[in-house]
């Protein structure tokens, strides 16, 4: 499993086995099965989570105890509670499992130890950070300027396999629309 740490680093920064080894001292390793919470509203958020394989999914519910997809995480991909991580204030989403699903952990503290000594791995971050951000971005865009039949194309497009391994009720909740709208959007 940390081999594939090492890669999914490597794409973006190189790293001699001596600071590989070094990154990986930092992070824990641990298994979740389907529906487990890696974190919950109103916790403290430990971890930045890495998956390794598996789907996650970010979960906001409102006041009238409607449920809202942030965002699904799935292998090679960043997720947690950023605001309280970063910030060590209590969750305000939840992050749960879609699927069995196994992630690298990494504390606050491991983090802000990793970029401090190991100023790569701060570009490294600063990237992975680029990237969701800019991901975030788009999201919002597209809820700006899209209706619900171009949300569900650009989605499609961009992350088939998502519509192979979330269930619909997730993915009505991510575009925004009822079960019933994406039914018909995807016929």
């Amino acid at each position: 499993m940390k081999e594939k740490l090492k890669k999914h680093i490597e794409k973006v920064i190189q790293l001699t086995n001596d600071e590989y080894s070094f990154v990986s001292s930092h992070f824990s390793f641990e298994n979740y099965k389907k529906n487990d919470f890696l974190i919950q509203k109103g916790e403290n958020v430990k971890h930045f989570y890495y998956v390794v394989s598996g789907l996650l999914k970010l979960v906001y519910d409102d006041i009238d105890g409607k449920q809202h997809i942030v965002s699904f995480a799935m292998e090679d991909w960043w997720e947690s509670d950023f605001l309280a991580y970063f910030t060590k204030t209590k969750a305000t989403m939840s992050l749960q499992c879609i699927e069995d699903t196994h992630v690298f952990c990494l504390t606050l503290e491991n983090y802000e130890k990793l970029i401090s000594d190991l100023p790569k791995m701060e570009s490294f971050f600063l990237k992975k950070s680029i990237s969701g951000h800019i991901a975030s971005q788009n999201r919002i865009l597209s809820f700006l300027t899209s209706n619900a039949k171009e949300r569900y194309e650009q989605l499609l497009k961009q992350y088939p396999l998502l519509f192979q391994r979330v269930p619909k009720t997730l993915l009505a909740s991510y575009l925004g629309v009822s079960r019933e709208t994406l039914s018909r959007l995807s016929s």
